[in-house]
């Protein structure tokens, strides 16, 4: 796995360089420290896994780095980890094609966690963030987070709408996020709001654990 982590703050770019590494000790991590270097990792590298970077860095404005970013790695998910904590701004780098936000004052642990629901095809906003959020894929997320969840998972199965059952087959196929939402004639933003119900309600961190909990659940055969 290869990763590429930017902030203009040696402080905090060490930090998360130790977080990742434990999060996985095999990952090659790129650093950067300003949008010139991002843009230098990006074009002597094409094959990253995840971005995760600061959103005010010297080199360019965050809003045409961001779209510069999307354009030369488009299937490449990108988290923001910022200070800034407005819900326009989040709400336009989910826009530019951002997969998550994360807040500097954040835990390792949620840290973590949204990197793991990003890699799986989910979309990660702070819950702070979704209160009164008008925006309609903020009240989808707003929905997903007010989900109940039961320590019986096969209670939150009974949440899953059949959309989700459907979206779940196709990740059992092993396709990805843009190919389920070509084949369903969804957008890929709402592909990846409905792997994030799907996780959620499954109680599993990836994909893989996703396959797992509905095979032992009956899922997968589910309306066929």
């Amino acid at each position: 796995m290869k990763i590429l982590i930017a902030d203009d703050h040696e402080l905090f770019l060490k930090g998360l360089e130790l977080i990742l590494s434990d999060f996985n000790p095999n990952a090659e991590l790129v650093k950067a420290k300003d949008y010139n270097e991002v843009f230098d990792a990006i074009e002597k590298n094409k094959d990253f896994n995840l971005i995760l970077t600061d959103l005010a860095m010297p080199g360019a404005q965050w809003l045409d780095a961001l779209q510069e970013i999307h354009k030369k790695l488009p299937d490449i998910p990108i988290i923001i980890l910022s200070a800034v904590f407005d819900r326009e701004i989040v709400q336009k780098t989910i826009e530019l094609g951002a997969a998550g936000y994360i807040a500097k004052t954040s835990s390792n642990a949620v840290i973590i966690s949204a990197v793991n629901l990003v890699l799986s095809g989910g979309v990660y906003i702070p819950v702070e963030l979704l209160k009164d959020a008008p925006q309609t894929e903020f009240d989808m997320l707003k929905q997903i987070e007010k989900m109940p969840l039961n320590q019986d998972v096969r209670e939150n199965v009974k949440i899953l709408s059949p959309r989700q059952i459907d979206v779940l087959k196709l990740i059992a196929k092993g396709q990805s996020n843009k190919q389920i939402a070509y084949e369903l004639g969804l957008t890929e933003g709402t592909i990846k709001l409905h792997v994030t119900a799907i996780l959620k309600l499954l109680n599993v961190y990836n994909r893989t654990g996703a396959v797992a909990a509905a095979n032992q659940l009956g899922l997968l055969n589910k309306n066929d």
